[in-house]
């Protein structure tokens, strides 16, 4: 197993000590409250995501070790946390890991296609899609 399948693995265990989906919303918003704010120059037009309902900004910062750290943020509560959940899978990998994992399966794992509203599930499509964008820039 990758490091990205361990933390898909840690994060699935996380929800299924959880309750209904109400329970795993508050974690949602829990893990997004964590987030790292963004600086106002960092919630740029370039940083901007595409697709998503809410507004959302993420940074990548391509690291000297040949992997990439993302960051992010969002307007609206659940949406953070969504990011801090996706931050968590592809932040700190190199590009061909980002590339090679299967995001969608993973969030179908973790229940969330299912528990997501369609402009949810949109957004968080419009987030992988960048991060992957920003990783085939870098193979």
């Amino acid at each position: 197993m990758s490091a990205i399948d361990d933390e898909l693995a840690e994060l699935s265990a996380e929800f299924e000590v959880l309750g209904d989906w109400e329970e795993r919303y508050r974690y949602v918003i829990d893990l997004g409250k964590d987030l790292a704010p963004l600086t106002d120059a960092e919630r740029s037009d370039a940083n901007k995501v595409r697709g998503c309902a809410s507004q959302v900004w993420l940074v990548s910062e391509p690291q000297a070790d040949g992997t990439i750290r993302f960051r992010g943020d969002s307007d609206a509560h659940i949406v953070r946390g969504l990011i801090a959940i996706v931050l968590r899978l592809f932040s700190g990998r190199r590009p061909e890991q980002i590339l090679a994992f299967d995001a969608p399966a993973a969030f179908e794992t973790l229940g969330l296609k299912g528990a997501l509203s369609q402009q949810r599930s949109n957004g968080l499509a419009s987030m992988v899609a960048r991060i992957r964008r920003d990783a085939e820039v870098r193979v």
